[in-house]
């Protein structure tokens, strides 16, 4: 009875957001992906859409990006070809909005929230969700708590992330950034994953559907897709419904892990559009308003006001691996902690290749016992005295028995690397990496960690 009833409700509501009149007006000129509207000015303000009408009568849809000289400034969604002076441009007096619903796990939908997996139409949910919503308030929200078994030994026990947190995953180019991003994706203990991939490489999407998230993964995922030829307002409402979705299932009290790759592309998206705008660039050839928009989307990954969260890992891609480059400081100054994947760690074959000493978790030590937090410490000192000792220990400077701790960090090193190693294929839960942790650092022959360890 309820399945009956519910297609009715939502036909109702779409019939009571019909707007009783219609506003009209025409294209005035065309630069580059900038259309200017005039005759339509009061019936349009910034994120207003309206529909362009080409030559062949083909709708386009647009989103009013600026104001200029008592008109309107409009960047499409899709392409102009056909568009010319004259056009009809017809507003839209309809907040953008998916309805979504648990039938749409296993999908993959566009940054119109359309499928395009080829399975058939998606059935909409009562829920209408704005695609643009503001986080919860911070007063009403619960608290980060309860570690968040990710399966990843290297995560789950130097960088124990916590169901609510908001972390970034930054990388150059070809580091493993997506290969970590399956990894966290098939064996993180959440129900539900919502993955928007902003800006990816056309090609590259199947081949993560079907062998890095596999059909396990993608029974209880939706995938958002904009690849990078789509217009940049496709690559930033993508990121936008990303979230949406998140919230929807966060509001059903379940716990999600909302995967974005990447940020970056989502701020290029922005930067496109606010030079388009005629905005001036700052930082970088970023615009102010990029640096505006990226907590607006960011905060609504986290806790929620019940019992649901949206867990947020958000990958970084850094430009020529410089981790201080506009984007890279922004977002990490936003989110609860940064991991660092590292080329040099990459190129000696050890992945996943997250350089430790160089990343943090906000949460630790809070979440952990006083025995996981000494058992930590321990290990990331016998890591950072290596380090330090690295290029003396290769060039065969360094004479055994001059120094107590670089002896232990000598003999635990290998230890440590081969713990940090992990197949994409291999598993491993929060409680089996602390205990293979605690043997390591147990193995005989340390007969100098005491001293390490004071």
């Amino acid at each position: 009875m309820i399945s009956s009833i519910r297609p009715v409700e939502t036909l109702l509501s779409d019939l009571e957001r019909i707007p009783e009149t219609r506003f009209y007006g025409r294209v005035t000129a065309v630069l580059g992906m900038m259309v200017e509207v005039a005759g339509a000015e009061r019936a349009l303000s910034i994120g207003a859409r309206c529909n362009l009408v080409d030559r062949s009568g083909r709708r386009i849809p647009c989103e009013v990006v600026g104001l200029r000289n008592g008109r309107a400034l409009a960047m499409p969604y899709g392409a102009l070809e056909g568009v010319g002076l004259g056009c009809k441009a017809e507003a839209v007096d309809v907040e953008p909005v998916v309805r979504p619903s648990r039938a749409w796990l296993g999908r993959v939908v566009n940054a119109l929230g359309e499928p395009i997996d080829g399975k058939g139409p998606l059935p909409g949910g009562l829920i209408a969700c704005r695609l643009r919503n503001p986080p919860p308030p911070a007063h009403a929200r619960q608290r980060v708590a309860g570690k968040l078994d990710v399966g990843v030994r290297a995560i789950n026990t130097f960088l124990t992330c916590c169901r609510g947190q908001r972390m970034g995953i930054f990388a150059g180019s070809g580091v493993g950034k997506s290969l970590l991003l399956s990894m966290l994706a098939r064996y993180t203990a959440a129900d539900v994953n919502i993955i928007g991939l902003i800006g990816e490489r056309g090609r590259e999407v199947q081949e993560f559907i079907a062998d890095e998230l596999g059909p396990e993964g993608l029974a209880r995922s939706i995938v958002v897709v904009a690849t990078s030829d789509e217009s940049p307002l496709m690559r930033r409402q993508a990121a936008h419904l990303t979230l949406a979705l998140a919230e929807f299932f966060r509001d059903q009290d379940d716990q999600v892990l909302c995967l974005m790759d990447s940020v970056t592309r989502f701020a290029m998206a922005l930067r496109e559009i606010g030079l388009s705008a005629g905005e001036p660039p700052a930082s970088k050839g970023y615009t102010p308003s990029v640096f505006a928009e990226l907590p607006r989307l960011l905060e609504r990954a986290g806790p929620g006001c019940g019992k649901g969260s949206v867990t947020g890992l958000f990958t970084v891609l850094v430009e020529g691996d410089d981790h201080n480059e506009p984007i890279a400081d922004a977002v990490r100054g936003i989110l609860d902690g940064h991991i660092l994947l590292d080329r040099a760690i990459a190129e000696r074959g050890r992945y996943p290749a997250i350089n430790l000493l160089r990343s943090v978790s906000r949460t630790l030590p809070g979440c952990n016992s006083d025995e996981e937090n000494a058992l930590i410490r321990r290990a990331r000192g016998l890591l950072a005295t290596y380090e330090d000792m690295a290029e003396l220990i290769r060039l065969g400077a360094y004479r055994r028995g001059s120094d107590a701790a670089v002896d232990a960090a000598i003999d635990h090193y290998p230890a440590l690397e081969a713990f940090l190693a992990q197949d994409k294929a291999e598993r491993d839960d929060l409680l089996s990496g602390y205990a293979k942790l605690a043997a390591i650092l147990d193995a005989a022959g340390d007969a100098s960690s005491g001293a390490l360890a004071q």
